[in-house]
């Protein structure tokens, strides 16, 4: 196969992981006779520094006639104003807009190597094999009105949520698409009891549930969701929900593997291409140390392999790698190890190279 992959390492530990990520990607082309052409180009903080846009525009084309994208992470200190009119999490939010990628896949499950790395009880864990499927180009990150004036005196800032009927439809279908592949259940979240757009999420959701009647399906408020995830994760299957809640319950769910350096995603629209990358942020305060875990990336590429160019065998032999590698005792400092950043990728790639 030949397939152009866009890098976006983007700021902080991005390149540093991104580098690893392109070696698993080299790594399966060699084994199984892939040519993998890259491109890379500029997104984020960094971007802003070099070009003044978070997303310019040559980056955008090369993304729209490319296969699929691995991005790092964007973001940093540096760029943290609130005051500031442009930020590079803006990038981001373009990148997926402009090529409509509104889904994202984030994949949750605990590899037995790593069971005493989380701060949970094993038992509470051992079973976790979930996917959250959260909606991605609507909601408040989109809603308009938005603004900060001046109101009776003090300041006054305004945040709009807005979700169409479509834009529910399309997340709430693929959750029940990717669930018939799974344990058939699918677990949708609101606030129906407060907010419209959840109280609209819900009859949408209800809707496309009767074009499933093999997959289980329920509603659970976004708070006692967020409890489950700590005390019965393993009785979800597929979570699918809005964009800010999908947001922090995803985030909140890394405490089950132990690290948030461990978890990939997928960011999908209704074609092949995808972005793919590690749910972590930009990690400044060990940017150059060699330390970042690179498997949130790694198992990304999975993921990239899988959705994007429907090379399932070649994604299996990562993940097999990734858990290989875990089994023998290997870490970074994340999870209480030792091992460097490239100490890990050699180790992956090492698998990789034995599997296939």
């Amino acid at each position: 196969m030949d397939a152009k992959i866009v890098l976006l390492p983007g700021d902080g530990i991005g390149p540093e992981v991104v580098f690893q990520g392109r070696r698993a990607l080299d790594a399966v082309a060699e084994r199984m006779g892939h040519t993998f052409g890259y491109d890379e180009h500029l997104i984020g903080g960094c971007a802003m520094d070099q070009v003044g846009d978070p997303f310019p525009p040559e980056s955008l084309k090369a993304c729209q006639q490319s296969d699929a994208i691995l991005l790092g992470a964007v973001g940093g200190p540096q760029w943290d104003d609130p005051q500031a009119a442009v930020r590079p999490e803006q990038g981001l939010l373009r990148l997926r807009q402009e090529l409509g990628l509104y889904a994202n896949l984030r994949p949750v499950y605990v590899f037995p190597g790593l069971l005493e790395s989380s701060p949970l009880k094993p038992e509470k864990t051992k079973d976790v094999d979930l996917l959250i499927v959260r909606e991605l180009t609507g909601g408040l990150y989109f809603g308009k009105p938005r603004y900060r004036d001046e109101y009776q005196g003090q300041l006054r800032a305004i945040d709009t949520m807005v979700y169409t009927e479509s834009e529910i439809r399309r997340v709430v279908r693929l959750a029940f698409q990717l669930a018939q592949n799974r344990r058939r259940k699918v677990t949708s979240v609101d606030k129906a009891n407060i907010l419209e757009c959840s109280r609209l999420w819900r009859l949408v959701a209800n809707e496309v549930a009767k074009e499933f009647p093999n997959v289980e399906f329920e509603h659970q408020l976004v708070d006692s969701a967020a409890m489950r995830l700590i005390i019965s994760a393993a009785s979800i299957d597929v979570l699918v929900t809005s964009n800010m809640f999908g947001d922090i319950l995803s985030d909140e769910a890394s405490v089950l593997s132990g690290s948030l350096g461990m978890l990939p995603s997928a960011s999908l629209g209704d074609g092949k291409l995808g972005v793919y990358e590690p749910i972590h942020g930009s990690a400044p305060d060990i940017v150059g140390k060699g330390i970042a875990n690179p498997l949130g990336t790694i198992l990304s590429v999975a993921m990239l392999l899988r959705h994007s160019l429907d090379l399932e065998q070649e994604a299996a032999a990562i993940e097999k790698a990734v858990r290989d590698v875990l089994s023998e005792g290997r870490r970074t400092r994340d999870l209480g190890g030792d091992d460097s950043t490239q100490a890990i990728g050699d180790a992956v790639i090492e698998k990789i190279h034995s599997i296939l």
